[in-house]
């Protein structure tokens, strides 16, 4: 995509934004034709002003003064409420368009795959949704709408000022090439400031976002006072490129004024020798043409503050669609969604790597993984931090796509399964419980309607959760707040388990699922893991080996790679892998008991 910030106005860019009024053309209509209308009426006013000193006041007609003021005040309402109707459909237009574009960008970037969070700020995401979004209303409520108005009042006037004397006018605009030079400085400045303010910002809502979510470990390891100054300096940069705009419009807007007062002094001094020169000149037109000056000098000076306000819009628009265009999304390449799952993995091959895709020598984090579950069996993956286990639940969910080999289930490859199908029929329990600023029943549910209470009270019974739940205040429509703030991290762990079940899964996966528990809430689920896994296919991955001894194949994994495969018993027969880790954990309990 071309750069806003160049030289050259981007018209693809606009064209792409105007896309999404096409739906509210009717809106657009009515708020170009006022637009029209008010540039139109504009002029009326200084008009009739001459017109009355001329032909009323001078001649002392105080019947045609009275009729000339009743008509003046009528065209003033009028034009309070045309300017009126042009400001409420303007902003409508815009938000009306943005609301649109905002749910786009939500639903696309709900799409995009973690690879794409992986690399990319959540704080930069928020200024993309929010802020940027904003800056693309002020394109038709104070930009290019109000660009055009301004644009047809200039002509407009000059116009009728070139009608009535052109000499006049003529001495008024000497100084209007000095205003020209003035403006087209000030855009360029006041481009640059602007584009500096909507980099701080991000940066500013990346560290708050970063900062805040993160604020327990600042205060476990005392961290507060560095992390105010580095906020203060990032909050400092903010303020100082906010300071650079507002100083070029403190320089720019005095000029104008004095570009303004030279055409009025002109206008007197070239007004008063014609007057003296033809007596029988009328003076209103020397009134008419001063109330013109304002007029005229009004729009070209806020010209080219609406002009900037359009190209941040340009700006936010083109960070947006940048976000719009990333090709980084799961694609739905399936159609498959049979009745039931099975509930058969099979791993055949399977080289995989977080690098980018397309790189010549990509570091793989699992390599040339092969192995098969069937259905209602249980697997379990042991291994060191980094060794691949998540990893292998990833792809599985296909959150990341895999380079070499293929991954069935049920003998069909998981990329010909609708991807929403896929994901539905993999319930996930992760180590670290994510729950939303909602009820319990809704974090459990995730809002799908298809749950219902029932089938939740049940599947918190059978997890052993209920009691806890109808003690809290509400029972289940208790909130949570966010990150479920206000839980253990057992109870949290515990609704994370419930969520997994009411959604009636043909494979279950385990990550790390009783990790964050007490011993008393982990045989709580436990108990609950045993029913669960009956018929139902399921992956486990956990350090502790006690958790898994039952399974009915252990895969060990290192550093991406397969070392061992078996039952517990056979594992320790090996006497390899698996057998040192597990003299370890238990020579370790031993110690702590003695």
């Amino acid at each position: 995509m071309s750069k806003v910030t160049g030289d050259a106005f981007n018209f693809s860019l606009l064209k792409r934004v105007m896309a999404y009024v096409r739906p509210y053309r009717a809106i657009f209509i009515w708020s170009v034709a006022l637009t029209i209308l008010l540039a139109a009426i504009a002029p009326a006013r200084p008009l009739l002003v001459g017109y009355t000193l001329d032909k009323h006041i001078l001649k002392g007609d105080y019947y045609g003064l009275l009729n000339v003021t009743i008509l003046m005040l009528v065209l003033l309402v009028l034009q309070t409420i045309f300017q009126y109707a042009h400001t409420l459909l303007t902003n409508k237009l815009g938000q009306s368009a943005i609301r649109d574009l905002r749910i786009n960008v939500f639903n696309h970037i709900s799409k995009l795959r973690l690879k794409f969070f992986d690399k990319t700020p959540i704080g930069q995401l928020i200024t993309r949704t929010v802020s940027d979004l904003e800056t693309i209303a002020d394109i038709f409520s104070e930009g290019l709408i109000a660009m055009i108005g301004d644009m047809l009042q200039v002509i407009v006037l000059m116009t009728i000022m070139f009608w009535m004397d052109w000499k006049l006018t003529l001495a008024v605009l000497i100084p209007m090439p000095f205003l020209i030079i003035a403006t087209r400085i000030f855009q360029k400045a006041i481009k640059v400031a602007f584009q500096e303010v909507r980099a701080e910002v991000s940066n500013l809502n990346t560290f708050l976002q970063e900062h805040i979510s993160g604020i327990a470990i600042i205060q476990y390891f005392a961290r507060e006072d560095q992390e105010y100054k580095k906020f203060e300096k990032i909050n400092s940069r903010y303020r100082d490129a906010n300071i650079r705009s507002n100083w070029y419009y403190s320089i720019f807007f005095p000029v104008v004024e004095l570009i303004s007062a030279m055409s009025l002094g002109l206008l007197i001094w070239y007004g008063a020798k014609t007057v003296l020169a033809k007596p029988d000149l009328d003076p209103g037109i020397i009134t008419t043409f001063i109330m013109f000056i304002n007029m005229l000098f009004r729009p070209i000076r806020e010209l080219a503050d609406k002009f900037n306000t359009l190209q941040m819009g340009m700006v936010g628009a083109e960070r947006v669609f940048k976000v719009l265009d990333t090709q980084e999304i799961t694609v739905n390449s399936g159609n498959l969604a049979p009745k039931k799952l099975d509930g058969n993995i099979a791993f055949k091959n399977v080289w995989f790597s977080y690098d980018q895709d397309g790189e010549e020598d990509p570091k793989y984090v699992l390599k040339d993984i092969s192995f098969e579950v069937k259905s209602g069996q249980t697997i379990a993956l042991v291994g060191a931090t980094g060794a691949g286990k998540s990893s292998t639940i990833n792809i599985l969910n296909r959150f990341y796509e895999i380079q070499k080999g293929s991954i069935t289930i049920d003998q069909h490859n998981i990329q010909d399964y609708n991807l929403s199908y896929l994901r539905r029929n993999i319930a996930t329990v992760l180590q670290d419980v994510f729950l939303f600023s909602d009820t319990i029943f809704n974090n459990i549910t995730l809002n799908n309607p298809d749950i219902e209470y029932e089938e939740v009270v049940e599947a918190a019974k059978k997890v052993g959760a209920h009691d806890f739940i109808e003690r809290l205040p509400g029972g289940y429509h208790y909130n949570v707040m966010e990150r479920g703030a206000t839980l253990s991290a057992g109870q949290a762990q515990l609704i994370s388990f419930i969520r997994a079940l009411v959604y009636k899964p043909a494979i279950l996966v385990l990550d790390e699922a009783t990790s964050s528990v007490d011993t008393e809430t982990e045989m709580l689920i436990q108990n609950a893991i045993d029913k669960l896994m009956q018929d139902r296919t399921s992956i486990v991955i956990a350090h502790r080996l006690s958790t898994i001894q039952k399974a009915d194949l252990i895969i060990v994994l290192d550093k991406g790679e397969i070392k061992e495969k078996g039952t517990h018993q056979q594992l320790l027969k090996l006497d390899g892998y698996y057998k040192r880790l597990y003299d370890l954990q238990f020579s370790s309990v031993g110690i702590a008991k003695g």
